[in-house]
């Protein structure tokens, strides 16, 4: 065990346990015997309970208190003498647990994160609601700890129960953090605060006229209004040239985007996008002809929409699986357009009228929820919206069918999130939070139902629109801006952390106002100098309607909606979808 040195020297008492104190030395200085000893210590940890995993090149000191549950160390990670760590602790790589270190409860570091010794994350917290119960034997309330990748935590720090901590970011000594470090910020103090910026980019831009409250009300909303309802104003008038440059009259078919092939979501969202600014169908087709057509489209075996082959004719699906691609997205946005167009599709889908109670639950159970939530939600939405179009057609499906939805997707919601699925392996929120807005949509806002845990989805909803990677204004997409809008409008009724919500959606919705191309619309993904090559940021028919709908959702929550003059319709409507008995 002797990292090097006489033996004879006066030292070497102080060098037994230098590896135990400076581990990121270990795997470059230690003898073999003491590679060997580790090596056994860690085959010892993975040989009990499962929950333990080493990444090479891992180092754990037998001076260390490990009492986790879970313990998932990426490569190159250590774990130095005398620290405390219980509850579940994953790392990226390159992560340090210097000296002393204490770490309990769900935490998750990403690659190359260093904490320094005595410093504290605390991933729990005990409650005290009532003050004539101990405070200790009151129940204890874990929301998570998150950390980004190459974050510099210094000595004597605590970190304390549901904080984020962005990428790139420094904890100065001594900081005592209570709330979210943003991406890029060296915090400090007690109660930690923004010092400085080590990433400049990641500073917030200065604030306009419209964010510093010199317009109309409170912080300038009504400099908001103006610009929502010059976007209106503009949409409005420009819509029949959107619309027209993505349309082949000699084919009588949209297609995204100019040069694109024509697809059945294209046809919709041109009938989405008029419906929403001209208040009918898209002038270059004849309402009834395009109601018609879509109609004609439903195979009545499986009441399912196949894709458009190279003709511009629709191909029989090619089973009876809901989880198929394009073809799942077609139960939503066929159903939606003909809806529009005051029809509805001819036929039930034959699949869900025919599911059992327990068929629901299997299927539900079968998403891939742990590792693509945003594929399982997909697919529940095309469950749920498939036992909407069925109810409204006057099939009703098997007794509890619906019933089991709600059931199992209740009792599966994750506690500390409020929503459904694993985060991705690099612990970003992406994949669970897009899952949410997509399963939610198909189900708890199209058919009424209230959220399980809506408090803790503002929660997450909240930590995960701070990702500067995914939300400053030039990495935006429609896709991933709705799945942050939608969950934050259909919890809003309870007014938790509602001046946050607010504050977020004056933020995006005003990057939004600045994506709009006149004459061409939306493009999927944000415009800017650094991505304008790529495909997506090209304006066509799926981010028009998207972003349409989407600024609405951010407009009512900033409180300016009604500047708008329109609000989504079709598969985009914020309330609950209409039943038999209501008008559509």
């Amino acid at each position: 065990m002797n990292p090097g040195g006489s033996a004879d020297d006066a030292r070497e008492p102080f060098r037994r346990q230098a590896f135990d104190f400076s581990p990121w030395s270990f795997w470059s200085s230690a003898d073999e015997e003491a590679r060997a000893d580790q090596e056994a210590l860690q085959r010892q940890l993975t040989a009990g309970p499962p929950g333990y995993r080493f990444g090479p090149r891992c180092f754990v000191s037998r001076l260390a208190s490990v009492q986790n549950e879970v313990l998932e160390l990426g490569p190159s990670s250590y774990v130095a003498a005398g620290a405390y760590l219980s509850g579940s602790l994953r790392t990226g790589r390159n992560c340090t647990l210097n000296p002393y270190t204490v770490v309990r409860g769900e935490v998750r570091l990403g690659d190359a994160v260093r904490i320094g010794a005595h410093t504290s994350l605390l991933a729990f917290n005990h409650t005290m609601t009532d003050p004539d119960v101990e405070v200790f034997r009151q129940p204890v309330t874990p929301k998570g700890i998150t950390v980004g990748d190459d974050v510099w935590i210094g000595s004597h720090v605590v970190v304390l129960d549901g904080v984020t901590v962005g990428s790139r970011s420094v904890l100065a000594a001594g900081a005592v953090v209570t709330k979210d470090v943003p991406a890029g910020a060296v915090v400090g103090g007690n109660p930690a605060r923004v010092l400085r910026w080590r990433v400049p980019d990641a500073a917030p831009a200065p604030a306009s006229t419209a964010s510093t409250g010199s317009g109309t009300g409170e912080n300038g909303t009504g400099d908001l209004a103006a610009a929502v309802a010059d976007l209106s104003r503009r949409a409005r008038e420009q819509a029949g040239e959107v619309l027209d440059r993505c349309y082949d009259p000699a084919r009588g078919l949209f297609a995204d985007r100019p040069g694109a092939p024509p697809t059945v979501r294209a046809q919709c969202d041109a009938v989405e996008v008029a419906a929403l600014l001209l208040g009918g169908p898209p002038p270059q087709l004849d309402g009834e002809e395009q109601r018609e057509r879509l109609r004609s489209w439903q195979d009545a075996r499986t009441g399912l929409v196949g894709q458009l082959d190279d003709s511009g004719s629709p191909r029989r699906p090619a089973g009876t699986q809901l989880e198929d691609g394009d073809v799942s997205y077609h139960v939503l946005c066929v159903g939606y357009a003909l809806e529009l167009l005051g029809s509805g599709f001819p036929h039930p889908v034959a699949v869900v009228a025919d599911m059992e109670a327990s068929d629901v639950v299997a299927y539900l159970r079968r998403q891939p929820w742990q590792h693509r939530a945003w594929t399982a939600g997909n697919y529940v939405d095309t469950l749920g919206t498939a036992l909407h179009w069925n109810q409204r057609a006057g099939v009703p499906g098997r007794p509890g069918a619906v019933e089991a939805v709600f059931g199992w997707l209740g009792l599966n919601a994750d506690p500390a999130t409020g929503m459904w699925g694993g985060r991705d392996p690099d612990g970003s929120l992406l994949q669970v939070v897009n899952g949410f807005y997509r399963t939610t949509r198909g189900t708890y806002a199209q058919f009424g139902v209230p959220l399980p845990r809506p408090e803790r989805v503002v929660d997450t909803v909240l930590q995960h629109v701070r990702d500067p990677q995914l939300f400053a204004p030039g990495r935006q997409n429609a896709c991933n801006v709705l799945d942050v809008a939608h969950p934050l409008w259909l919890t809003r009724s309870t007014g938790y952390r509602a001046e946050e919500v607010r504050d977020v959606a004056r933020r995006l919705l005003r990057d939004a106002l600045g994506h709009w191309t006149d004459g061409q619309g939306f493009g999927f993904q944000a415009p800017h100098p650094s991505t304008r090559s790529l495909e997506p940021t090209r304006p066509g028919l799926q981010g028009t309607e998207m972003w349409l709908a989407l600024v609405w959702l951010l407009a009512d929550l900033a409180g300016v909606a009604p500047a708008l003059g329109y609000r989504p319709r079709g598969i985009h409507r914020p309330e609950p979808a209409p039943t038999n008995g209501d008008q559509a």
